[in-house]
C-alpha cells in the first residue's frame, strides 16, 4: 500500500536569488487574487473555463510562466471548493502571503545526491541548495513527488513536498494497542489509547500530566 507524507526542506539562497524568489512568489499570490476575483464574480469553478478566461491575462499582467499560470487556477479553485464544502457559501479567499505552487518535473526538480533544488522563476530557472535532514529516507528511487509549495517564514524559505512511497500493509493481528492523538491549544497534544490511558503533553515535554480515564 502507499503512504504520503509532507517533507519540509529548508532552502538556502544568496541575496540575489532570494529577491528573485520573493518577486516570483509575490507575482504568483497576486495572480491567485486575480483569479479569485474572477471566480467570485462568476461563480464558475470549471477549471477549463476559468483557465481559458484568465490564463493569458495572468501571464501578461503578472509574468507567470505557462505551468505557473495553470497551477494558479488549480490552487484557487481548490481553495473555493474547500470553502464551499466547509462554509456552504461563496466566500472570496484572499492570498495575502507570498507563496508558489510547483509542479514536479515542470516547475521544480531535485538533485537528491547533491542536495540541489532547481526551480522555475520569473527570471528563468535557478538552482539552490537545500537541507533534507530528517527526511533522507523519503528520497529513494521508489518515492514519488507531487506538487510542492514554496513558502517564506521568518525570512527563511521552505519547500513542502508531498512524497508518496510503498509501505508494508499492517496486519490486524500485529496490533496490540491503538492510540488517538489530538493537538490542542492548552496542551501541545493529548493521547488516549485502547487501554484507557490518556497523556497530556505540555509545551515543555518534561512536564507531562498522566491520568487514567475510566
Amino acid at each position: 500500500m502507499e503512504q504520503t507524507i509532507t517533507a519540509k526542506l529548508q532552502i538556502l539562497v544568496n541575496p540575489f536569488d532570494k529577491q528573485i524568489l520573493c518577486d516570483t512568489m509575490k507575482a504568483y499570490s497576486d495572480a491567485c487574487n486575480y483569479v479569485s476575483e474572477y471566480i467570485y464574480k462568476t461563480h464558475n469553478l470549471s477549471r477549463y473555463s476559468v483557465q481559458k478566461d484568465t490564463y493569458y491575462q495572468v501571464r501578461e499582467i503578472y509574468g507567470l510562466r505557462s505551468q505557473m499560470a495553470v497551477s494558479c487556477v488549480r490552487t484557487v479553485i481548490a481553495k473555493y471548493k474547500t470553502i464551499l464544502e466547509n462554509q456552504k457559501e461563496w466566500i472570496k479567499p484572499v492570498f495575502r502571503l507570498p507563496q508558489l505552487d510547483l509542479a514536479w518535473n515542470r516547475d521544480y526538480s531535485l538533485n537528491t545526491k547533491n542536495d540541489i533544488f532547481s526551480v522555475n522563476t520569473l527570471n528563468g530557472r535557478i538552482k539552490v541548495a537545500f537541507y533534507k535532514n530528517g527526511f533522507e529516507q523519503y528520497f529513494s528511487d521508489n518515492c514519488k513527488f507531487g506538487t510542492a509549495k514554496l513558502v517564506n517564514k521568518h525570512n527563511k524559505f521552505y519547500l513542502h513536498i508531498p512524497v508518496t512511497y510503498e509501505i508494508t500493509e499492517l496486519k490486524k493481528s500485529e496490533v496490540s494497542n491503538v492510540v488517538g492523538i489530538d493537538r490542542g491549544i492548552r496542551f501541545l497534544a493529548a493521547t488516549y489509547d485502547s487501554n484507557g490511558k490518556s497523556v497530556f503533553y505540555e509545551g515543555n515535554v518534561v512536564k507531562q500530566k498522566r491520568a487514567i480515564i475510566p
